[in-house]
């Protein structure tokens, strides 16, 4: 597995005097040696001796780092070799957006497989959900200049012109398109309408799209206008089923309210509510979110798991999969977010993360390979289909997926960081062009070499946010987000 060109040039360079030696690898040292010996122009030669000397000098150089680089933590205390090793990962995750993407749209694939087989839908099918985080791993892409800033917003009004002609209901996207055409792929028999919470995360990254251009060139301000038409034309209030004080997560044409899924925390859809407070056209009102989501405060219920302290009340278990920290919080900053219901809105998820960790280190079903550097429990690929792994005996798998731990590099940066250290060292078995593969058992020995956009883009886009606070500065400077937060009771520090 070749290190990324460009992060080994940028960040791998180990300079030792006029010994220059470029690391291949983040945490293998197999190093390539390339002296450059500064001769001056009068000098007639070197001796044998004093040649032998640099080699040695730059051999035992190079075999202290590789003994360092064998302490675990070794990579964690060196900046160089941490930024490198995230780089590559940020870089490669990018990529299933950029080159990976579905042509006509310029939107994410559900999913990629590398063996080129797809059961349920290939990658013609589109997500609407999982387009809104690689929007935002592309604009992170742009900035680092992974690609030009014109060939980004090539692909930024391809992608808008198609969300423009494309399928929607009542302003809210479908979970998936056929990217060839704009309508809807069903993702269930009643499920071929709106899905609110879809469009929610799609218009997360949209809004951050709209700050990162909106005071810029012409075409750019123009690209912006015409995202501020989408996002205000997203009927928030139509899903509140008749003016009910709760939204509700699907509406179709067709089958209209069968889906029957009033939306109440927490779980992942907290974006949801703040978003449709936040509408400047279709705004829901205070209450929604306080009856809704919080359930007049039935939402707070103080418990230990792991022994771990949590405040909020989790849908259906005491603890949930990792996405639940992970999917609002790509563009929402929870450092220093608060509101009546969770006193830090970081250290809940922070604990949340702890909690899966936590688990996986005690390991109570023994399976293989689980520890303090392979742990993440979360919805993703599993053994016999898709599952919502979670930290408890009933829905862990023995799976591991790595955008569990790597997403929640924000939280528990330290962590995060030992596993992706340790699922580097794993190789090609879990590394492959678009990034880490989606999951994966040592158990069962089963390395499938598949990708689902919903699980890469939050890796790329918390890698940033850890790196730089990008994806959080941009959504929050929205002004409609910010009247949002403010018309619900939250407090945000400046």
């Amino acid at each position: 597995m070749q290190h990324d060109c460009a992060a080994s040039i940028q960040r791998s360079n180990c300079q030792l005097s006029t010994v220059n030696c470029q690391l291949n690898k983040v945490s293998r040292c197999t190093a390539t040696f390339n002296f450059q010996l500064s001769i001056n122009k009068d000098m007639k030669h070197i001796s044998f001796y004093t040649l032998l000397c640099c080699l040695l000098l730059a051999t035992g150089a190079c075999q202290n780092n590789k003994k360092s680089g064998d302490k675990k933590d070794a990579s964690l205390t060196d900046s160089l070799t941490t930024d490198a090793l995230l780089d590559t990962v940020q870089r490669r995750t990018f990529l299933y957006f950029w080159e990976g993407a579905e042509p006509n749209s310029g939107l994410a694939p559900e999913r990629i497989h590398m063996d080129g087989k797809y059961p349920a839908g290939g990658p013609d099918v589109v997500t609407s959900g999982g387009s809104g985080f690689g929007i935002m791993a592309i604009l992170a892409g742009i900035d680092r200049g992974y690609v030009s800033r014109t060939d980004g917003l090539a692909r930024m009004e391809k992608i808008v012109s198609f969300l423009e002609r494309a399928d929607r209901f009542k302003g809210a996207y479908p979970h998936w398109w056929q990217g060839e055409t704009g309508k809807v792929k069903p993702f269930g028999q009643k499920d071929n309408g709106g899905d609110l919470v879809e469009t929610a995360f799609l218009m997360q990254g949209l809004l951050a799209v709209h700050q990162y251009y909106i005071d810029g060139t012409p075409q750019e301000k123009a690209l912006a206008q015409r995202i501020d038409k989408l996002w205000r034309e997203v009927d928030w209030n139509w899903y509140r089923k008749g003016g009910q004080n709760v939204l509700y997560w699907h509406w179709s044409p067709e089958y209209g309210w069968d889906m029957d899924f009033p939306v109440h925390g927490y779980n992942e859809c907290l974006i949801m509510y703040i978003l449709a407070a936040a509408s400047p056209t279709h705004g829901v009102p205070a209450a929604v979110y306080h009856e809704g989501w919080a359930q007049n405060g039935a939402i707070v219920s103080p418990h230990k798991v792991e022994g771990i302290d949590l405040h909020l009340r989790y849908q259906g278990t005491e603890a949930g999969p990792l996405f639940w920290a992970q999917y609002s919080f790509l563009g929402l900053d929870p450092v220093g977010l608060k509101d009546e219901y969770c006193p830090s809105y970081f250290n809940e998820m922070r604990n949340l993360t702890l909690v899966n960790r936590a688990y996986c280190i005690r390991n109570p079903k023994h399976y293989k390979g689980f520890g303090p550097d392979c742990w993440g429990l979360t919805a993703s690929y599993s053994v016999n289909g898709y599952a919502a792994h979670s930290p408890n005996e009933r829905e862990d798998l023995g799976v591991i997926s790595p955008t569990a731990a790597l997403s929640s590099i924000v939280y528990t940066p330290e962590y995060s960081l030992q596993v992706m250290q340790h699922l580097y060292n794993m190789g090609d078995k879990v590394f492959g062009p678009y990034g880490f593969y989606d999951a994966f058992s040592e158990t069962d020995n089963w390395y499938p070499q598949r990708y689902l956009a919903i699980d890469q883009g939050p890796i790329a886009v918390m890698i940033e946010n850890y790196r730089t606070g990008l994806l959080w500065k941009l959504f929050m400077s929205h002004p409609d987000v910010q009247a949002g937060l403010k018309k619900l009771g939250f407090n945000k520090p400046a």
